[in-house]
């Protein structure tokens, strides 16, 4: 565009265009006449092409002035859509999210969260990225490559908001014609014969501390065969016989054949999922799925990292010394 020309010249001289009268012109417009002479003329100088011609009775457009016309209303629509755009993009009425999470989620939070947000918000783009471990959820949220995370606790970062929506027990995954699938339930000891298969501790680090917390705490070491970064890879291995595993509740989701699943007594501790989020993202499309977050799961998910302790306190005494 040439340097100067402003979309109001625009839309002064589609006015006039259209009206071929420039006091019609300028009254359609809300201003006074000369002003309005004086922009078409600037706009003609920038320009360097004569856009009307004039007389005491008439105005009519020059073949370049019609041409024009076409390519200024033409600009003048796309930066109207612009501004409806952004405008828009304010709302959680549109916009895109991207969700990051570990596979458990497929199971446990996607179907209850994902239908009732897209059906108050169906022009939202929801964009999911799964299977995620939670340390590359936490790098992808600080540096905005995600907007909200769904990862096993525990995970603490300084610049996060992280909140627990909701725990599985978990339960013992086996072979279907394993010996101890006859079972109502099983112990660690009964499972310690059988070779073992679990997550890689990169993956699910909290997880992974937990059940290996389990065999320690019951004087047990299981004999790991493989590690795998996904749960359906895990329930794969296990319906092939390769081992059994201590899983989520939600697996049984999965539908996998071959596999059965029985409780352990006595009972495990649990496993917690929780919603990350960078409190620096004031996306209010991100606020809108937390607001959903927060009713499917009767949680609370603060919009704002907690104020360290002290800070009021130290806040005022700085005040004072100011005084």
């Amino acid at each position: 565009m040439i340097r100067g020309m402003e979309l109001r010249q625009l839309r002064y001289f589609i006015a006039v265009a259209d009206e071929l009268h420039f006091t019609r012109a300028a009254v359609r417009l809300g201003i006074a006449q000369p002003p309005l002479s004086q922009q078409i003329r600037r706009l003609e100088h920038d320009l360097g092409v004569r856009l009307l011609d004039r007389t005491n009775r008439r105005v009519q457009l020059t073949d370049v002035g019609r041409a024009f016309l076409t390519e200024a209303k033409l600009t003048l629509a796309q930066a109207d859509r612009a501004v409806d755009v952004a405008r828009r993009a304010r709302t959680p009425q549109a916009g895109r999210i991207v969700i990051g999470a570990q596979g458990a989620a497929d199971v446990s939070v996607f179907p209850r969260l994902l239908p009732r947000f897209l059906k108050r918000y169906p022009a939202v783009d929801v964009m999911l990225q799964t299977p995620l471990p939670p340390l590359e959820q936490v790098a992808m949220l600080r540096d905005g490559r995600i907007d909200v995370g769904f990862v096993r606790l525990p995970v603490r970062d300084p610049a996060l908001v992280v909140v627990p929506i909701l725990s599985e027990a978990l339960i013992a995954a086996l072979p279907m014609r394993h010996p101890l699938a006859r079972r109502r339930s099983v112990t660690l000891r009964e499972l310690a014969a059988s070779t073992f298969v679990m997550f890689r501790r990169p993956f699910a680090p909290g997880n992974y501390d937990i059940i290996m917390g389990v065999w320690r705490a019951a004087g047990l070491k299981p004999k790991v065969l493989e590690e795998t970064m996904r749960i359906q890879t895990i329930l794969s291995l296990v319906a092939m016989r390769r081992g059994v595993s201590l899983v989520p509740t939600s697996a049984m989701g999965l539908g996998r054949q071959g596999v059965v699943f029985r409780p352990v007594r006595p009972s495990l501790p649990k496993v917690g999922l929780g919603v990350a989020y960078n409190p620096a993202n004031t996306s209010p499309v991100v606020s809108a799925l937390l607001d959903i977050v927060e009713a499917v799961f009767r949680t609370r998910v603060p919009r704002s990292l907690p104020r360290p302790a002290g800070a009021d306190r130290k806040r005022d005494e700085n005040a004072l010394r100011s005084t």
